[in-house]
C-alpha cells in the first residue's frame, strides 16, 4: 500500500525561474498542458511575460501533472511554485484543487519538508513578497461568499478551529489593505460600507479623517478635507482603463529614469539620400544579399557603425556609482522594435565585427523575433548604442530618449521625394531628417555633431562605406 509520504515524495514543484537579470516576478500568459497531462523533460509547459517580453518554459523533469499552481492572467513571484508533477510514473493525477479554495494544513498537524529549491541563475535574486494576480474577467464572486467557502473547508479540516479566526479578518482588496497600512489605519477599527461588509478606500480615508466639529453660530463650516472625499470614478462606457505591466510598464520606469538621470541633447540634419536608395535596389539584385532582407535601415545601421569607428569615444556609459565613463571596445547596436506588448529594444550582439550580409541576417532575424513577441530577456542586455526608425510611421523625425545604460540614440525620419538644390539645380529627391540624442556628460556637443555628420555623409555617399568603413 502506498503511503502519503510516498505519494508526497514522488510530487515535484517546478518554481518560477528568474529568466532576466534583476527579474523578481512574471504573468502566467498561458498554460500547454492541463492536470492528467504527462509531461517530458524539455516539454514547454506555459508561456510568460516578464518586463522585458515573452518567455516559453520547459519542465525539467518527466511525469505527470498533478495541479496547476495559478491560473492564467496570475503575476507570480520568482521561486514560487508554478506546477506540480508526479515524477513516480504511475496513477492518474488528483483532481486539480482551485486556488481560491487552497488552504493552509491544520495547525496539529506538521507540514512535509519544503520541496528541493529550483536553482536560478547566478548573480539573480528571488523575490520574497506576495504573489500578486490580477482580476479575473467574467462574474465576480463576493468576497464575503469567497471567505465563507474557505472557512468552510477549514471547518471541516480542523473540527471549525479556526472558523472564527477566518471570520474575524476585515475584508478589504489589497490595495486598501496597502493604503490603511501606509496611513497607519487597523482595519478591524474601520467600518465598511462596501456590499458583502467590504471595506473601501473611501472607509480607510474616513477613519484618516478628524470628525467633524460643530462650527459656532453664524460661522460658515469649513470645506471637507480632501481624506475625506470619495475617489475620483469614471463612466466605462467613455473610458478604458488598462493595466500598465510587463513591458509597458518597464518601458515607462526606464524612460523615466533614463529622461531625469541623463543630460539629454539632440541635434538634427537633413541629408540626400537618394544614392542610398539607389544603393539599396542594387543590393537586392547582388548574389551576396540573396534571400537577406535590404533595406535603407540595413545602411543606415552600417552608416552609424562607421560613424562610430571613426569616433569610438561615443560608444560609452556612465558608471554612476564609480563615477567613472567606461568606454566600449564593441558595438551591441539596439533596434528599436514596436511590438503589440509595447516597445522593446533588442540588440544586435558585436555589431561592429560584422559585415554587410552578416549585419542584414541579424537584423532581419532580431525584428522577425520582436514581431512574433519571442525577444529573449538576453537579447534586450548589454546594448551600446540604438537606432530608431520613426520613419516607417509617416514622421520626419523626433526627439528620442536614450535607453538606460547607453550614451546615445539615432532616430531616422520618412524618407520621401522633396526638392533640393543638386549640382545647382532644384531637383526632386530622396530626403530624409536625422536626430541623434546624447548623453551630455558623456558626449560633448563637438563628439556629437561629428558623428551625426559622419552618419549624413556616408549616406549622401554611400561609396564612404567601403574607403571609411
Amino acid at each position: 500500500m502506498t503511503t502519503m509520504t510516498e505519494v508526497e515524495a514522488s510530487v515535484r514543484e517546478f518554481k518560477m525561474p528568474d529568466v532576466g537579470e534583476g527579474l523578481t516576478e512574471a504573468e502566467i500568459l498561458k498554460w500547454y498542458v492541463q492536470v492528467g497531462d504527462t509531461v517530458t523533460d524539455g516539454q514547454v509547459v506555459c508561456e510568460v511575460e516578464t518586463a522585458k517580453a515573452a518567455v516559453e518554459l520547459p519542465i525539467p523533469y518527466d511525469g505527470v501533472v498533478r495541479e496547476l499552481r495559478f491560473p492564467e492572467g496570475t503575476t507570480v513571484d520568482v521561486g514560487t511554485s508554478i506546477i506540480a508533477v508526479d515524477v513516480s510514473g504511475g496513477g492518474a493525477a488528483p483532481a486539480e484543487t482551485p486556488v481560491e479554495a487552497a488552504v493552509e494544513p491544520p495547525a496539529h498537524e506538521a507540514k512535509p519538508a519544503a520541496p528541493a529549491r529550483t536553482p536560478v541563475l547566478v548573480g539573480y535574486g528571488v523575490s520574497t513578497s506576495a504573489t500578486k494576480r490580477r482580476p479575473r474577467k467574467g462574474v465576480e464572486i463576493p468576497a464575503q461568499e469567497a471567505v465563507s467557502a474557505t472557512v468552510a473547508v477549514q471547518a471541516e479540516l480542523n473540527g471549525h478551529a479556526t472558523a472564527a479566526v477566518v471570520e474575524s479578518r476585515p475584508l478589504a482588496k489589497p490595495p486598501v489593505r496597502k493604503l490603511a497600512k501606509d496611513l497607519g489605519v487597523d482595519l478591524a477599527t474601520v467600518t465598511p460600507s462596501g456590499p458583502d461588509g467590504v471595506i473601501t478606500r473611501e472607509d480607510v480615508h474616513a477613519a484618516v479623517a478628524p470628525a467633524p466639529v460643530q462650527a459656532p453660530v453664524g460661522v460658515a463650516p469649513s470645506a471637507p478635507s480632501v481624506a475625506s472625499l470619495p475617489s475620483a470614478t469614471y463612466d466605462t462606457a467613455r473610458e478604458t482603463r488598462i493595466p500598465v505591466k510587463g513591458v509597458r510598464k518597464a518601458t515607462a520606469v526606464a524612460m523615466v529614469g533614463s529622461a531625469f538621470t541623463a543630460p539629454h541633447v539632440t541635434e538634427f540634419v537633413t541629408v540626400d539620400v537618394t544614392r542610398t536608395m539607389k544603393l539599396v535596389e542594387e543590393l537586392k539584385q547582388g548574389k551576396d544579399m540573396e534571400g537577406l532582407r535590404v533595406n535603407p535601415l540595413l545602411l543606415i545601421a552600417k552608416a552609424l557603425l562607421v560613424a562610430i569607428k571613426r569616433n569610438p569615444d561615443i560608444n560609452a556609459s556612465w558608471d554612476e556609482a564609480a563615477q567613472e565613463i567606461v568606454l566600449k571596445h564593441y558595438v551591441n547596436l539596439g533596434i528599436a522594435a514596436a511590438t503589440p506588448r509595447g516597445l522593446i529594444v533588442p540588440n544586435i550582439k558585436d555589431a561592429h565585427a560584422k559585415t554587410l550580409p552578416q549585419l542584414a541576417q541579424s537584423l532581419g532575424e532580431l525584428v522577425s523575433t520582436a514581431r512574433e513577441g519571442k525577444t529573449s530577456p538576453a537579447a534586450m542586455q548589454g546594448g551600446t548604442v540604438t537606432i530608431t526608425n520613426v520613419g516607417v510611421f509617416g514622421i520626419d523625425t523626433g526627439t528620442p530618449i536614450l535607453n538606460p545604460g547607453e550614451s546615445a540614440i539615432l532616430a531616422v525620419g520618412t524618407i520621401k521625394l522633396q526638392p533640393w538644390v543638386h549640382k545647382g539645380k532644384v531637383k526632386p529627391r530622396q530626403v530624409t531628417t536625422l536626430a541623434l540624442s546624447f548623453d551630455h556628460r558623456l558626449v560633448d556637443g563637438e563628439l556629437g555633431s561629428k558623428v551625426l555628420a559622419d552618419v549624413a555623409a556616408i549616406l549622401e555617399q554611400p561609396k564612404r562605406l567601403i574607403t571609411w568603413g
